[in-house]
């Protein structure tokens, strides 16, 4: 029992330490409500590429940080925040919008998923499209919905270009909408892997996990309103 109570507090340790630093700390809240480059970030909080190497290295050894290959163009990587670790020292933003958008691909299965469990949880208007809209919403995502006690019988996909408004608060939530979405879309990113791919329940009981913790987190930041 000694031992195991040492090996949790020096893991702890490693956390508080990786936190250490004015840089990593920034790093870790600039990734609080979205993924991002590493180029993103360096260019953002003003760091050369080999400093912000250093910090990422220290951050992913503690277990805090961890990349993911795009899955749409493959040479590029993701850097996500591993929020489990932090537990309750993740800090809160705030932001107001007079709607949430999710966008994907094929506005078939993540985007839909996460518009349901956004209605769930607060009461910020929600929408949600695609970049090239699939005929209908996959069976699959229905199906997940149906499990937890939510229904997509009357979602419908869309096109972005209908969907979106000026100030609508834009939530990419696949690697393919966020690199072919326009550059001058404000927009958080969410790189959820796609479970249509997959084509199994247990990769849409996945992306719907992952879904409902990311909402979970940027639902109390968001407020009604204009920013």
């Amino acid at each position: 029992m000694i031992t195991d109570l040492l090996s949790q507090v020096a893991r702890r340790a490693q956390v508080h330490a990786a936190l250490g630093d004015p840089a990593r700390l920034a790093i870790v809240d600039r990734l609080v409500l979205g993924d991002a480059a590493p180029s993103e970030v360096g260019g953002e909080l003003g760091l050369s590429s080999n400093l912000l190497a250093h910090h990422v290295k220290l951050l992913e050894q503690a277990g805090v940080v961890e990349r993911l290959r795009s899955e749409g163009d493959r040479r590029r990587t993701y850097l996500r925040l591993v929020p489990s670790v932090l537990g309750g020292l993740l800090p809160v933003g705030h932001r107001r919008a007079p709607r949430v958008v999710f966008v994907c691909s094929r506005n078939s299965a993540r985007s839909q998923l996460a518009a349901a469990l956004w209605k769930r949880r607060s009461r910020v208007p929600v929408a949600s499209a695609g970049i090239e809209p699939a005929e209908r919403v996959h069976p699959l995502a229905m199906a997940t919905a149906k499990a937890h006690r939510m229904s997509l019988a009357r979602a419908r996909t869309a096109h972005v270009d209908e969907v979106l408004r000026a100030r609508d608060l834009v939530v990419a939530v696949c690697d393919n909408a966020h690199e072919d979405l326009d550059p001058a879309v404000q927009r958080l990113h969410w790189s959820v892997p796609d479970p249509a791919r997959v084509g199994t329940k247990t990769a849409f009981e996945d992306a719907f996990r992952e879904l409902a913790d990311r909402v979970d987190r940027l639902a109390p930041t968001v407020t009604s309103g204009q920013e």
